[in-house]
């Protein structure tokens, strides 16, 4: 991938395990291939809760979280498929059919709001997050974050990631 392939943001890998959370950056080029991103955080072992957390461009945040069973994801704005690649490959995953320009005015989640439900995330407590529209994804990721528990390892970890 070259520099102007590379997509601003972030890339997180958040582990539970023991009772602690570790948050470890992913390489940016995460953040412009979903096959990257399901590859990297699948490499991460782990006997607790393994998911990523994605801030794309200031646009949009994805979280996915592999298991042995397959991948949940979520993808905070739909309509992000028509301008980023990475957002149109989690719709295909989905089997979503993709935005039309008429509705990139709207924003709306696709996927599993129930994706954190187990470690104290509820499916509509992360509706709520999401619908802030008004907050960019690191805010809202922020929020994920302290609603999980892990939000000093987050805000940490992002201080030394360059966006």
């Amino acid at each position: 991938m070259s520099d102007k392939d590379a997509v601003p943001g972030f890339a997180v890998a958040v582990v539970r395990e023991d009772g602690r959370w570790r948050c470890t950056a992913l390489p940016e080029s995460a953040l412009a291939e979903l096959d990257l991103a399901i590859t990297e955080l699948r490499k991460v072992r782990s006997t607790g809760a393994v998911f990523g957390l994605l801030g794309v461009d200031d646009q949009f945040f994805l979280i996915l979280r592999p298991s042995p069973a397959g991948l949940s994801l979520l993808v905070s704005d739909a309509a992000a498929a028509l301008d980023y690649d990475i957002a149109a490959d989690a719709l295909d995953l989905l089997r979503v059919e993709p935005p039309t320009e008429d509705d990139d005015e709207d924003v709306w989640p696709e996927g599993a709001l129930d994706i954190l439900a187990d470690i104290g995330l509820p499916a509509a407590e992360l509706q709520v997050i999401v619908g802030e529209v008004d907050l960019y994804p690191d805010e809202q990721l922020h929020m994920i974050a302290q609603r999980c528990g892990f939000a000093d390892e987050f805000s940490k970890l992002l201080d030394t990631i360059p966006q």
